[in-house]
């Protein structure tokens, strides 16, 4: 599925019904008075989050999205039916703006969480309401009232409690497959993955079991010039936002000939410059792939070179589960620590 985390929609509400003019034709009742009944509500524009999306690709394809107007009053005191909502799921973390002001509207963040983003006409009201001792037979009813309109703006910005950064082939795939059930493209090659995913990381069996559980996201495309919009740049680091921690995964690549602390060192000063905040927040650095040989060789010199940074650096193979453990534990207390704060 193709992954797409801003669009723009049209929502129009369903109009009112108009009110009906009518009276009794009944017989041997004489002059029996006006009949006509109300016309039905429009219906309401609603977005509805749902916890199973993770794309507004849906929307990409529907750029109206119209709700059913109500039916007009009928004589006999017969009112319209009202217009039925139209209701469209978007997934967690979806942020509406007002297409045309750029005023945030809500932000979507838990599962069913309903918002009307466009409200249906109030229908018109029939004759009968217009009786009077001076107008026995009025013969005038009011039209319903049009439904809102207005243009929206949807972004998507994933909601997790850690995101996982990093450069291309640092391992970020593989670990988020080996330690959810999420299955992200992996390779033996240097690239980039060119969508977030989300992996759930069980604790104690999962909440099934009676224990708990948190999100890991790997925000795709950091590379140095990725706060100026350099390859996926900006599109991918507002990602970041939603997560309460971060877990930073540098290893030796000798093909690329980079280095892990200027790596390391790249990112963080590409994080930094997109957000102060975001920068600021609580963080785990490990070096991956310490099934190779030639990493946990190097591991014990790498680390002295963080720790005179005073970054602390943990060592993990997530093909092996080296390390993953006291990895994941510490990720947990770091979460807990984030969400009582």
């Amino acid at each position: 599925m193709r992954f797409v985390d801003e669009c723009k929609v049209k929502v129009v509400a369903g109009s009112g019904g108009n009110g009906s003019v009518a009276f009794r034709r009944e017989k041997y009742v004489p002059f029996g008075g006006p009949s006509g009944g109300d016309g039905g509500r429009g219906g309401d524009v609603v977005l509805v989050g749902d916890e199973g999306m993770s794309t507004l690709l849906d929307f990409v394809y529907a750029r109206t999205i119209e709700a059913e107007r109500g039916e007009h009053g009928q004589g006999s005191d017969c009112h319209g039916r009202g217009g039925e909502d139209r209701v469209e799921r978007v997934p967690l973390g979806t942020q509406i703006y007002d297409g045309e002001t750029g005023e945030l509207l809500a932000d979507v963040t838990a599962h069913e969480q309903r918002v009307v983003v466009a409200r249906g006409g109030k229908g018109g009201r029939g004759n009968i309401h217009f009786k009077s001792a001076e107008e026995r037979a009025p013969r005038r009813a009011e039209k319903g009232d049009p439904g809102e309109e207005r243009e929206l703006r949807l972004e998507l910005k994933v909601l997790a409690d850690v995101g996982l950064v990093g450069f291309p082939n640092a391992g970020k795939s593989t670990f988020v497959a080996a330690v959810s059930k999420a299955r992200p493209k992996i390779a033996d090659y240097p690239f980039t993955t060119l969508t977030p995913s989300l992996g759930v990381v069980e604790i104690g069996g999962g909440r099934r079991a009676g224990g708990t559980h948190f999100v890991v996201a790997d925000i795709p495309g950091l590379v140095p010039g990725a706060s100026e919009g350099v390859g996926l740049g900006t599109r991918f680091l507002k990602h970041l936002e939603r997560t309460g921690a971060l877990l930073h995964l540098v290893t030796i690549d000798p093909g690329e000939g980079r280095d892990p602390l200027k790596d390391y060192r790249a990112i963080r000063k590409e994080i930094a410059k997109y957000s102060e905040e975001l920068a600021a927040r609580p963080e785990i650095v490990a070096l991956s792939k310490a099934d190779l040989t030639e990493v946990k060789e190097a591991y014990p010199a790498i680390r002295k070179r963080f720790k005179r940074a005073k970054i602390d650096l943990h060592l993990v193979s997530a093909a092996t589960g080296e390390g993953m453990p006291e990895l994941i534990a510490a990720l947990w207390q770091m979460v807990t620590e984030g969400r009582r704060s």
